[in-house]
């Protein structure tokens, strides 16, 4: 059976917005990303939810760019 996916709009991005990430929860425990511009004819990146989890946390604490813009 096929999974259909329901793509997420970052909270960053506002309603008419392009220049946004989207993410889909798969079944497996897995996420995946894309680029918004591209929709169904892009590239998307697979990540383990730990993996995910971990690079979510990094951003918020600071670990990694500025989570403030």
């Amino acid at each position: 059976m096929v999974q259909q996916l329901v793509w997420i709009k970052s909270s960053r991005s506002s309603e008419n917005s392009q220049n946004c990430v989207e993410c889909a929860v798969l079944a497996d425990s897995g996420l995946l990303v894309r680029d918004s511009k591209e929709g169904m004819r892009g590239s998307r990146l697979m990540f383990p939810e730990a993996v995910w989890g971990s690079f979510v946390g990094a951003i918020k604490s600071g670990h990694i760019g500025d989570a403030s813009s």
